[in-house]
């Protein structure tokens, strides 16, 4: 683990001792419930020209979230989450991949030189899974009279852990050394139909920022329940990667959640 990770960590804990140490009678907490749906995607990281950085478009995944909110004032509240996030970002078409460790082999007793890269037409989804936990500074505004309806704007960094990583390749394609697609291998098209396990390739923690903007529903006399919708993101500040051989890129991925809260004191 990282220093920063440390840091983090140590961070996160700090604060949510403080939230739940807090002894105020007059203390409001709700406790929610959320889910919809995550559109990540993964941006370069990296500063060189590794072709593996680059060519990902967004993926759809699921995204739930436990919450709880401590209210300081009617504007201001605090929102620690623990929150299940669907992450990656996939590729369709022509694109680099690092030299199997075979082919590397087979050019190699040929008298050539393996490249570094080759290139295929395939299609490949990275699937990443997190658990994250923001602890999110939220502010809110009454739209109507009857205070019924409230607009929300929330922002905070967040800590991440990866639960699990897959690569999900499909397809049949010849092998090229260059991205002209001009010099084919011997070879004959090479099946892509993989899933391989690659959680042991990137970074277990990550840190990095959550926020969105949303519309609140209280409903009832009292106002102890609400529904609300929100609309955010959240972006990984840290490479997935432990390494560079396989490219350096950044998670992240807009949110769409439709979530229920009570108040319980």
């Amino acid at each position: 683990m990282n220093t920063m990770a440390k840091v983090s960590i140590r961070f996160f804990l700090g604060i949510l001792f403080y939230l739940f140490s807090i002894n105020n009678s007059k203390a409001q907490w709700d406790l929610g419930l959320q889910g919809g749906i995550s559109i990540p995607n993964l941006s370069a990281g990296g500063s060189d020209n590794n072709p593996l950085n680059t060519g990902y478009s967004s993926r759809l995944g699921p995204e739930f979230a436990i919450s709880g909110e401590y209210h300081m004032s009617k504007l201001f509240s605090i929102v620690p989450k623990i929150e299940y996030s669907a992450q990656g970002g996939k590729k369709d078409g022509y694109q680099a991949l690092p030299t199997p460790p075979g082919i590397a082999e087979y050019l190699e007793m040929q008298g050539g030189t393996a490249p570094t890269y080759l290139y295929a037409d395939f299609n490949s989804e990275a699937k990443l899974d997190y658990l994250l936990i923001p602890i999110l500074a939220k502010f809110g505004w009454d739209l109507d009279a009857q205070k019924k309806f409230r607009v929300t704007v929330a922002a905070g960094p967040y800590l991440g852990f990866l639960l699990s990583a897959n690569q999900v390749t499909s397809g049949n394609s010849e092998l090229y050394t260059d991205p002209e697609k001009m010099n084919a291998l011997p070879l004959g098209p090479q099946s892509f139909d993989t899933t391989n396990n690659i959680k042991s390739q990137l970074n277990t923690t990550n840190f990095g920022i959550d926020g969105s903007v949303g519309i609140e529903y209280l409903m009832g006399k009292t106002k102890r329940d609400k529904i609300f919708f929100e609309i955010g993101g959240n972006y990984g500040f840290l490479n997935i990667q432990k390494g560079s051989a396989n490219g350096k890129n950044n998670t992240g991925a807009a949110t769409i959640m439709l979530g229920y809260a009570y108040r319980i004191k």
